[in-house]
């Protein structure tokens, strides 16, 4: 379960930041190299995902949205300095609770 955790951990950061600087690139008009950064970034996302051992494709990607919402949400607050609401934190943590049932669950 570690292992599965490190890869979504890495999976997500790599395709928070690749969708952050695309959205850099063609919201915040950076130079086109960011964005060409972004899509590099997210094809590694695409790879690093394919690593899980402990399931099917539908059911690595419906556990990996639970880890993504969090992450989206620390990302927003480090970088946007947006904090998480109250509410916000009870479903990143609710979504984390089903992460964790569908990867102990029986295969």
């Amino acid at each position: 379960m570690f292992r599965a955790y490190v890869l979504f951990f890495f999976a997500g950061l790599a395709e928070i930041g690749g969708g952050y600087l695309v959205w850099l690139w063609l919201r915040n008009g950076k130079p086109l190299w960011v964005g060409i950064a972004g899509g590099v970034i997210l094809f590694l996302y695409g790879v690093i995902a394919t690593r899980q051992e402990f399931s099917s494709f539908g059911k690595v990607y419906a556990a990996y949205g639970g880890v993504f919402i969090v992450m989206s949400l620390l990302w927003g607050w480090a970088l946007a300095k947006d904090v998480p609401s109250l509410s916000e934190w009870v479903g990143a943590g609710i979504c984390l609770l089903g992460v964790t049932v569908m990867l102990f669950g029986p295969k």
